[in-house]
């Protein structure tokens, strides 16, 4: 268990970093235009964004139910505001990564224009990997404490 732990904390963090750092980048190697406002990188990393909401959502949902078992009704603590955080966060993120990913592989979708579906990308393409690391970091190093007492 503790070794799967620690190989989602891994993915997590890689995909985060990919997220993060092609965001950042696209806009010194790709030049928008109205038939290719995306790079086509993006083919690739929307089902690593994908898979990196879907195991954040388990993960944290665990994390979040472990917290619920041990603290009841005392104080909040920190590990429960994160837990919250992450779970709430990725379930946020995941709602609106989802709509944009399926709007676009949809093109009869009109729901939005296209403005509205680039800032929800830009919102996406922010949180994702906040979300993503922070997760994996804590999945690593409890891999870790529970491997070393």
């Amino acid at each position: 268990m503790n070794t799967s732990k620690r190989l989602i904390g891994i993915a997590l963090i890689a995909i985060g970093a990919i997220v993060a750092v092609h965001t950042i980048v696209e806009p010194l190697y790709h030049v928008s235009s109205d038939a290719y406002p995306y790079s086509p990188l993006w083919s690739a990393i929307n089902p690593l964004t994908a898979l990196a909401i879907v195991l954040g959502v388990i993960c944290a949902h665990a994390r979040k139910k472990a917290c619920d078992a041990t603290d009841g009704n005392t104080a909040v603590t920190r590990e429960f505001l994160a837990a919250s955080l992450q779970l709430y966060g990725f379930l946020f993120v995941g709602i609106l990564f989802f709509w944009n990913w399926f709007s676009i592989l949809m093109p009869g979708f009109t729901g939005a224009g296209g403005d509205t579906v680039s800032m929800t990308w830009i919102l996406i393409d922010a949180s994702v990997p906040l979300l993503s690391v922070s997760l994996g970091l804590h999945l690593v190093r409890d891999g870790d404490r529970s491997k070393n007492p």
